[in-house]
């Protein structure tokens, strides 16, 4: 018996999930021995690899083109920056808080897009956009007992995750997947290497992070691809609620890897930002001509 779209994309979505939650627990493993910078422009040279060999395979290197070279460049800062700030933050404060900090990218998103795209902003964008601030202040708590700058990087982060979306969804009028994932991890590359020497020392990964470098690489190219499959077969008001499950997991390795306390506070917050993402999608949805 054949699955239905629906169960498919769970299944795709249930990749995506472990894939993100080993980027981030790679992720620690070599901040040790790594920077942000190097743990960047190692994932970005494996990821260029990937996106060689499958684009060989299923001849797709001609649709490169250089024709919007400042877009992709954009794009690739506000990724790269993101990221950066990202593998940061997963070695300053609790995942789970990390986490749900990155769930704001979508609320983010609506900000920027009125600029970047010229998208109008709705009612009940403008209703979510509120919603998922007061989420943002649940989850840090802000005041002298409890503030940390990794709550900053994180809330950076996840604004460098908006900007890379509100330009990729500009790049997809006009450039093909292949295209876009071949100047996000040349571009990337690029950048890693500049930033991680620019003090004239590179470290190399040890014969013990190598392993853990790999999953990176490969784990980020992973889960986007899970997630873009998942899009695919099944309405964002279904895909987003088993996004969102990222945080009870990420939370419950947090316990058990690194004995992090489960933040009430966390949980209420990120309970409020998933629900102003779901009302904004469900109410998009909703209105949208059939």
């Amino acid at each position: 018996m054949s699955l239905t779209p629906t169960v498919r994309a769970c299944l795709w979505m249930i990749g995506a999930i472990v894939s993100f939650t080993s980027m981030a627990i790679a992720g620690r493993a070599v901040s040790l021995n790594l920077d942000t910078f190097e743990i960047m422009m190692y994932r970005s040279v494996i990821g260029v690899g990937i996106v060689l060999v499958v684009a060989g395979w299923a001849s797709t290197l001609h649709q490169v083109r250089t024709k919007q070279l400042g877009l992709h460049f954009i794009r690739n800062v506000s990724h790269f920056a993101g990221q950066n700030l990202w593998f940061y933050s997963i070695t300053a404060i609790p995942l789970a808080q990390v986490f749900a900090l990155e769930f704001t990218s979508p609320l983010w998103v609506i900000v920027l897009a009125p600029l970047v795209l010229g998208e109008r902003l709705t009612k009940s964008q403008g209703i979510a956009a509120v919603v998922g601030f007061i989420g943002i202040l649940v989850v840090t708590r802000p005041s002298p007992e409890t503030f940390h700058v990794g709550q900053v990087t994180a809330a950076l982060a996840a604004i460098g995750f908006a900007g890379s979306a509100v330009f990729t969804r500009r790049l997809t009028r006009t450039e093909t997947i292949t295209c876009i994932l071949f100047y996000l991890t040349v571009m990337q590359a690029f950048l890693g290497l500049a930033f991680a020497g620019f003090d004239g020392d590179i470290a190399l990964p040890t014969a013990a992070n190598i392993p853990w470098v790999v999953i990176i690489g490969v784990a980020g190219l992973v889960a986007h691809y899970c997630l873009t499959t998942a899009l695919s077969l099944a309405p964002a008001t279904i895909v987003m609620p088993i996004d969102f499950a990222r945080l009870p997991v990420i939370a419950i390795v947090g316990v058990m890897l690194y004995a992090e306390p489960l933040d009430p506070f966390v949980l209420m917050g990120a309970a409020l930002i998933f629900g102003a993402n779901y009302y904004n999608i469900w109410s998009t949805t909703r209105t949208a001509p059939r």
